[in-house]
């Protein structure tokens, strides 16, 4: 079998085994350090345009099956595993994972380095890359140009691009006690069941919602979702916020969505060394002292004070979470305004269950 190349745009080249489709593919090479969840992970619009390695030894164990897609489709550009699962076992699994990879046309390597490459990306941070094998082979000089023509991610407006185009409604599981308008940024399909779990009847809006558009829903809250991209490009979902929050209805962000937050109370934002990616990252409530473990998938991170409240154009704020890890904003939190936000991801498909009190927390704000 020919080879495949994994190529950094420092110059850096790990060589493998074609895994899943064969060709060439392009993106920003992050990591996830989750143990399970890979076809979660496969299938979040927030990985739109990035190459993802995952650091467990072992993928595809499980193979892939029809109930955990967080979407449509596979969004990753590319994927790294260290070894493929020869066999997959599980009663669930409907094919493989290199099956299901080449079915979407994903290009993908195995390579015994991904540790290796984690620990080249934690010192150089995350960078472009590109996966080839097949005909794409070329010379590593021309392969490493191609990827440095390839499109960064710092400036990517990548919302649109996997939000849906028509709003649709996910119904409330049993009674009805809440109307609940989200806006989808990139929205992973546990979310809004989550929502509905508690009795939420969700409107999911597409990323270009205008605050009109929202408000006119009528809603008990407003969500916004996570998603891809530079949160500094998103100027119309901020615009839409600051609407929401003038009209004082309440508000809930996750992810990207606590990015769009934390830009429509007057605080910038930047792009992290390499990212947060896993479901084993420590985060802090400020409030209480306790310590989440927590689901995450972002590169950005919101510029907050830590030493107390801010004021902002909807009153006092304040830095809710932080990551223990680096100390970044991991949370956002009005003090006089039913609005709150988090940079990780409470419905944990895949991760832990920690934060799920979040939804309750929604749920409490709507009905108060």
């Amino acid at each position: 079998m020919s080879p495949a190349l994994l190529v950094l745009e420092d110059g850096r080249v790990f060589e493998g085994a074609p895994y899943g489709a064969v060709g060439e593919t392009f993106g920003e090479m992050v990591f996830n350090t989750g143990m399970t969840g890979y076809q979660e992970t496969l299938t979040d619009p927030s990985y739109h345009r990035q190459i993802v390695a995952m650091t467990a030894p072992h993928i595809g164990n499980t193979g892939v099956n029809e109930e955990d897609p967080e979407s449509g489709r596979v969004w990753v550009a590319g994927y790294v595993v260290r070894e493929p699962a020869r066999v997959a076992s599980n009663w669930r699994a409907t094919t493989s994972l290199e099956d299901y990879l080449r079915q979407q046309g994903v290009v993908g390597i195995a390579v015994r380095g991904t540790r290796a490459l984690t620990r080249h990306l934690r010192e150089r941070g995350a960078m472009r890359a590109g996966v080839f094998s097949g005909d794409a082979l070329a010379p590593v000089a021309e392969l490493v140009e191609r990827v440095r023509r390839s499109p960064a991610m710092l400036g990517a407006d990548l919302s649109a691009e996997v939000s849906a185009i028509e709003p649709y409604v996910v119904p409330a599981v049993g009674e009805k006690r809440f109307t609940v308008a989200a806006v989808d940024l990139g929205i992973k399909a546990m979310t809004p069941q989550r929502m509905a779990e508690r009795g939420c009847e969700v409107h999911v809006l597409p990323a270009t919602a205008t605050a009109a558009e929202i408000l006119a829903l009528d809603p008990d809250g407003v969500f916004f979702s996570n998603g891809p991209g530079d949160p500094a490009t998103a100027d119309g979902a901020v615009a839409a916020l600051r609407g929401v929050l003038a009209a004082g209805k309440p508000f809930f962000g996750i992810c990207f969505g606590n990015q769009i937050f934390g830009r429509a109370l007057g605080l910038g934002t930047y792009k992290l060394r390499y990212g947060h990616r896993g479901v084993n990252q420590p985060v802090q409530d400020r409030r209480t002292g306790k310590v989440e473990i927590s689901a995450h998938n972002h590169g950005f991170a919101v510029q907050a004070p830590l030493d107390g409240p801010f004021d902002t154009p909807y009153g006092r704020a304040e830095v809710s979470h932080v990551n223990l890890n680096d100390g970044c904003v991991e949370g956002l939190r009005l003090l006089d305004y039913p609005a709150f936000s988090v940079q990780y991801h409470p419905e944990a498909a895949a991760g832990p269950h920690d934060a799920a009190y979040l939804f309750d927390e929604f749920c409490e704000v709507m009905g108060a």
